[in-house]
Formats: C-alpha cells, structure tokens, sequence
C-alpha cells in the first residue's frame, strides 16, 4: 500500500501546482485600460503592468510623459501618437495606431539621404498577430552612373552625394528603365510632397494589427487570451472552454504518468531536452510553429520541388493568407536537432532586409521543416558560377548588380554582428546560401551553424571546423591564428566576393593543395602590379573600378590572422568609398592545420 501513497503523492506533487496556477485562477483582464491622450484602449494592447492582458504592451500609461510601444519582446520602446480601435463585427476589431520612430524622424529633420538607404521594416510581433503598413510608397535609389531616363510623371531628387532619388505621386506606371536601380519602401504622409522626399516620408507610421483567426476567436469569441504553452502549442486562456481542456490535459498526463516513467521518456525524446535548453538559454521563439499536416497542406503534398540538397528537399508552398514560401524539408531524423532549433532560434530573432525571413517551422515527432519567404531568383551561385547557367549569368548580373549584392550582404551581416538585439555569428557565409530576390536584393540565408551571444562579453565553445571547405577561416582549424569571432565571418565574406569578382569557385581540386587561394593570388598579383583584372564582365572604366574596389575589399578580408581584418561595418564603409582611397592589402598566406577544439569568442566590435 506505501507504494500506492506514494504514487498518489507524487501525482498531487507534480499537477496540484500547475493546476493553481491555471487559468480559472488568473486575475481576470478588465476589457479596457486608461491609457492618458491614447483614451482607453483594450486588445490586443495592454499596460507593462498587466502583460498577460494583450499582445502590444504600452508603458507610461498612468503618468504624463510620453506613452512607448513596445512591438515586439524584448524589442525596442517606440512612441506611440495614436490608437484607433473600431469594432467592425462581433468576432473582429479593426486596429491601427501610429508611432514615431525616432532615430528615421531625425534623419529626416536633417535631410540625411541615409534615410532611403534601406525598406523601413516593421519588426515582428507574436505569432498571434501582424503588422502591415497603411501609407507607403516605393522610392528608386540609382547609381549616377546608371544613366537612368525617368519615366513621365516621375520626379527626381539629386541632393544625395552618391545616388539620385525618383519617385511619384501615383502608384502604378511603366518603370522598367528604373530595374537597375534599388527599389526601396517608405512610410508616407496622407499627401505627399512630389518636390522634396525629406517632406512625403514621415517617421509616424501607421500600422494596422492583423490577428490571427484563432486568436481573434479565442479573445472576442470566447473571452480568452492568446497564449502558447511551454511546447509552443496555442492555447485560449482564461476561457471557459481552456479550463475544460487543461482539466483534460491533467488527466492525460497521469494516465501518461503510469504508462511510462520519465526516464524512459526523455530517454527517448533527446529533442525536447534540446528545445528546452533553448527555450531557457534564449527565451522563445517568435515565429509560427505549424504540424506536419499542415506543411503538407501547404504545399499540396510536396507537388513543386524547386531543389535538393544534403539537408532534404525544398518545396514551393502558400499560406493561408496567400504568401508563396520556400518551405525545406530536413530529411536527416537521426540526430538531436540541435542545428535545427539553432537555425530556428537565430533566423526568427532577425528583421532585415538582407536576412531572409523564417516564417514558420515544424517540430512533429521526426518531421522537421523550416517555412522561409520565397526568392524568385534563388541562390547567388547559380549565377556566379559561369558553368552552371551562362547565359543567365550574361544577361542579368553586370558589374553594378553585382556590387549592390556585395555590399546588400555586408550589411545584412553587419546587421546580425552589430544591429539585433542577440548577436549572431553565421558561420558558412558562402554563395549558395545567399538568396536573391526578384529584384536580385540579396538575403542571407542558412543559419544551421550560427552560434549566438546574448552578450558582448560572452563567449562560446565550439569544437573543430565549422563551416563549408573554402571559407572557413584560418583561425577555425588552429588558436595559433586568433581568437574566433565575427572576423571569421568576414573572411568567409572576402572568399565569396572574390567568387563573384571571378565567376569561379576558388577551390581547384585538380591542383595541387595551395590551389584553394587560387583565384585570390592570381587576382593579387595582377592588383598589385596595376595589370588589367580581364574579368569578362568588365565593359568599360566604372566596370573595372567596381571590380578593383570589390577585389581590394575581399582580399583585406580573407587576410590570414583576423587582428589584419576589418571589421564588417568597415567593409561597407569601404564598399561605399571611392576605389582611389583603398590601400592595397599584405598578400594573404594560408594554410590548412589540423581540426582541433576552438576557443569562440564574441568580442566587442
């Protein structure tokens, strides 16, 4: 009989706390707070002092200062102007606001161009909920050596110091002199102001929130709040019917409780030990978890494969909502998923326009799939390499595309390095990872082997190279070169711009060993003698001073010790200068020392 006691004390111990703690026992969510000038707002806002009442939490509520919007966990506070909220149907609110990003209202202020060097981004929320801008235009930044003839009705500004502008008022019209040039979206005002862009493009933006079907069903349905559980599973809480269901879970779980013992449960399942430890190191996730039904379902049972690699396949796909996604399909199910969650952790941690963004993933059992935004024109190194499509590579990537994805990569990597909350280190920088969009913006991809630092002073252990044959960085086989830090992702960057300079991968394997710098002492060689680079690609003086500074700035960056290497911030500064101000590198040495255990650090930049 003491065994049965026991058991029956072990089971009170183990759902006896949950259950206190379960939703019948939540203070309840007034269905609106006083929010100051903001009036009263309700979900999915919500005041810092009561977080688990809404998905948007405003703070300053209750004292006269200025109310901030925080848009995303963790994120950065913006000021938020205005609240609307109209209540279109019973099951439906039609919300927007506006808030005011401080950093883009001063560039503006000082009619700084850095203000259209990049999309205006709104950051990711939870994934019960959406932003999506309400006034934006599209603003042509052209290189003036691209010789662009506006088409009528556009408008251009010249005031910038390397670039012109040109935009209009109308939102539709023949633009194809403009392909060349970088296609940038802006927030605007109501009427906007053809003579000047500094006056058209505002920092308020207005924003509308998009929930989810289940969540706006469960908050104006069945008067719940939306919320995942610690396996990220959505669930309705403080509802009646989350309580019926949390009363059901506890029963399951104890008839779970005398069918298996939990040695032999996590004994079995080393993933959930590996998503927990993630969950507790990083916090969670920001993105959608879907089943493997419904990644089947999305890609109507893997119809259109548009690849296929070591990692599985990659499959054409759409949402719900009618966005077309790439959609990766792990096929390897015997190791712990480390490098799975890892990529998962890293990607849904970003908002760039250079990153590309995970919409969603699958955890079910064995099956396992990564969501992405799909990308028309797929990897860079189908066009960099002359022997997988020439033709293509002829007829679309001359000089200036080629640089605006050089230096579209930089920043995207100076973003991950410098400009997110974690930094992350992405370890197999190369051209196949990196995706082109339809206007060949690039987008850095493949986050399988990032390693993250949640602090500047942290640093991490890895354990022999790391990375893809090429460009891994001299310091990942051997200590005896430097410390590794993101000087290594710098060097795998140099590699791959010296790739794009040459349309050749840099590894010949018919040669002898030396030969993985092949190109790179070639092309130094001819650099340092003031020799013509005869790159194919080269039609005229600006062609050939593109290829020089991309020459100079790759080969700084594949120098052998990392102390010699720029930094990535510096990379894009001397991208962005003109190619008579670089000074030519020392002539890069390597080597190929044994695999042994590495030292990570993750210095202060």
């Amino acid at each position: 009989m003491s065994g049965v006691y026991e058991f029956v004390l072990l089971l009170l111990f183990c759902h006896l706390t949950p259950l206190l703690l379960a939703d019948g026992y939540q203070p309840k969510c007034p269905p609106s707070f006083d929010c100051g000038y903001l009036g009263n707002i309700s979900f999915p806002f919500t005041i810092t002092e009561r977080k688990d009442c809404g998905l948007l939490p405003i703070r300053n509520c209750h004292s006269p200062a200025l109310k901030m919007i925080q848009l995303q966990k963790d994120g950065k506070w913006f000021q938020v102007v205005r609240v609307t909220q109209l209540l279109s149907s019973p099951t439906t609110t039609y919300t927007t606001f506006q808030f005011r990003d401080t950093n883009l209202n001063e560039l503006l202020q000082n009619q700084n161009c850095e203000a259209f060097r990049n999309s205006y981004t709104l950051p990711h929320t939870s994934p019960f909920a959406s932003f999506s801008m309400q006034s934006s235009t599209i603003v042509y930044r052209c290189n003036r050596n691209h010789h662009v003839t506006p088409p009528p009705g556009m408008y251009i500004y010249t005031n910038c110091s390397d670039y012109n502008l040109y935009y209009s008022s109308v939102t539709t019209g023949d633009w194809s002199s403009l392909r060349g040039c970088t296609k940038v979206q802006l927030p605007v005002k109501d009427v906007p102001d053809a003579k000047n862009p500094f006056t058209f493009r505002t920092a308020l933006i207005t924003t509308q929130v998009n929930l989810t079907k289940e969540c706006a069903d469960c908050h104006y349905r069945l008067g719940g709040q939306c919320q995942l559980d610690n396996k990220y599973r959505f669930y309705c809480a403080n509802s009646i019917v989350s309580a019926v269901v949390a009363a059901g879970v506890v029963v399951l779980l104890m008839v779970l409780a005398c069918c298996f013992s939990r040695k032999i449960f996590w004994s079995k399942n080393p993933t959930h030990r590996i998503i927990e430890g993630f969950l507790k190191d990083h916090g969670p996730l920001p993105t959608a978890r879907y089943n493997y039904s419904e990644v089947k379902k999305m890609t109507n049972s893997f119809r259109n494969k548009l690849g296929q690699g070591g990692f599985g396949s990659v499959y054409k796909g759409k949402l719900q909502d009618g966005r077309v996604v790439a959609v990766k399909i792990l096929s390897k199910s015997d190791g712990n998923g480390e490098d799975f969650i890892n990529e998962v952790a890293s990607i849904s941690r970003t908002a760039h326009v250079n990153i590309v963004r995970l919409l969603g993933f699958c955890l079910d059992n064995s099956k396992r799939a990564l969501i992405y935004e799909f990308m028309p024109n797929g990897s860079l190194d189908k066009f960099i390499y002359e022997d997988k499509n020439p033709l293509q590579f002829t007829h679309q990537l001359d000089c200036k595309i080629l640089y605006d994805i050089a230096i579209g990569i930089a920043r995207g990597l100076e973003y991950l390095h410098r400009g997110c909350n974690t930094r992350i280190l992405h370890f197999d920088i190369k051209p196949h990872n990196i995706l082109l969009d339809e206007d060949f913006c690039p987008k850095i991809s493949d986050f399988g082997l990032a390693k993250l630092c949640p602090k500047k002073e942290s640093a991490v252990s890895i354990f022999g190279a790391r990375g893809t044959a090429g460009y891994i960085a001299p310091e990942v086989f051997s200590r005896n070169f430097g410390v590794v830090s993101h000087k290594s992702d710098v060097y795998s960057y140099g590699m791959m711009i010296l790739e794009m300079v040459g349309m050749k991968n840099n590894i010949k394997v018919e040669v002898n060993r030396s030969s993985e710098i092949y190109f790179p002492h070639w092309i130094y060689n001819r650099l340092e003698s003031d020799q013509e680079l005869g790159l194919r690609n080269i039609r005229n003086e600006s062609d050939d001073n593109t290829m020089r500074k991309m020459t100079i700035v790759g080969l700084w960056c594949i120098q052998t010790y990392p102390s010699i290497r720029p930094a990535i911030s510096k990379v894009v500064e001397m991208l962005e200068s003109k190619v008579e101000l670089l000074q030519i590198p020392p002539k890069p040495c390597l080597s190929s020392p044994s695999t042994s255990p590495i030292h990570l650090s993750c210095e202060t930049l």
